[in-house]
């Protein structure tokens, strides 16, 4: 059964769904011949978690805890010309804070009315504390794919140190696998030289997840600014970082790119590349005629350990 990627208390604090009423208990028949009393019953308070309010929007102010931290200007002004025209159809989420309005969720519709100088906006109150406001922002922002690698990784790790939570129950809460959190928070590991070529989008995380092959920081930087500057694949990538590791770390400092080594079955190359993403690492697959051998490669303890959890065996 497919994990649901809101929990319910996360369901709740979105949605806004009240508790469901309880009936009232039935109520006996007066006895004949007796005066029937009929009791005034209030009817059942009005939740008002669902009332939408419209409050000025120079009261409203960004969360710290929103792990999303670029913002198109290209999207937001579409954003903005779809808003002039058809409204905020959905309200922001808020709760309050000394004074103010923090938002939830709904940044980007927020930044839009601000291009659009709107002087209020429909929102919805939910009282939230940290842990749970980071947990839905980083929920809205992955199901709408708007976080980068990076950002997705330091949402995880603000998670894991601030609220002092395991990789299962981050990937419980955001309904990932577990291996998905621990390959992007590996990403953090990388120096914050090549942390910036991935955000801006000049390596991929397949780039980076080889580069974390090399041990030695500087050389990590050299790899990256390689890839970048003679345009390597990631198999051209896997043949840079192998010649740097067999040289003892030592930057290669030719031209030449590394040859690429081609499966003459270009399913088994798909295989590979699915076998790569899975374990985050190197991985080479060797078949003829029904036989092989599969290599992992690890370059430290914890990185076996990584991989013997993804494979569900215990080093005990």
């Amino acid at each position: 059964m497919a994990k649901p990627a809101l929990g319910r208390g996360l369901g709740a604090l979105l949605s806004g769904n009240p508790p469901p009423t309880p009936a009232p208990a039935p109520t006996a028949p007066a006895p004949a011949g007796s005066a029937a009393v009929t009791a005034a019953v209030p009817p059942p308070a009005l939740d008002n978690r669902d009332r939408v309010q419209r409050v000025p929007l120079d009261r409203i102010r960004p969360s710290a805890l929103q792990p999303r931290k670029e913002f198109a200007a290209e999207a937001l002004q579409e954003l903005a010309d779809s808003i002039r025209e058809q409204g905020i159809v959905q309200p922001l989420i808020v709760r309050e804070r000394d004074g103010f309005f923090e938002l939830i969720a709904g940044e980007r519709r927020w930044r839009a009315s601000q291009l659009l100088n709107l002087p209020e906006v429909p929102v919805i109150v939910r009282e939230a504390d940290d842990r749970s406001v980071l947990e839905l922002a980083l929920i809205e922002n992955l199901q709408r794919e708007n976080l980068n690698a990076l950002e997705e990784a330091l949402g995880y790790a603000q998670l894991a140190e601030q609220f002092r939570l395991t990789q299962e129950d981050i990937a419980r809460k955001v309904g990932k696998s577990r291996a998905a959190v621990a390959n992007a928070t590996r990403l953090l590991k990388l120096p914050l030289s090549v942390q910036a070529f991935i955000r801006e989008g000049r390596l991929s995380v397949g780039h980076a997840k080889v580069i974390l092959g090399l041990a030695v920081e500087a050389d990590q930087h050299h790899a990256a600014e390689r890839i970048i500057k003679e345009g390597l694949n990631v198999r051209q990538t896997e043949g840079l970082v192998a010649k740097l590791q067999q040289r003892g770390q030592k930057p290669v400092h030719e031209s030449s790119t590394a040859p690429a080594r081609t499966p003459a079955d270009a399913n088994l190359a798909r295989l590979e590349d699915k076998l790569r993403d899975k374990f985050g690492t190197k991985v080479h697959l060797k078949y003829a005629n029904g036989k092989g051998a599969l290599e992992v490669s690890f370059y430290s303890d914890d990185e076996l350990q990584r991989v013997l959890e993804i494979l569900n065996i215990s080093a005990d």
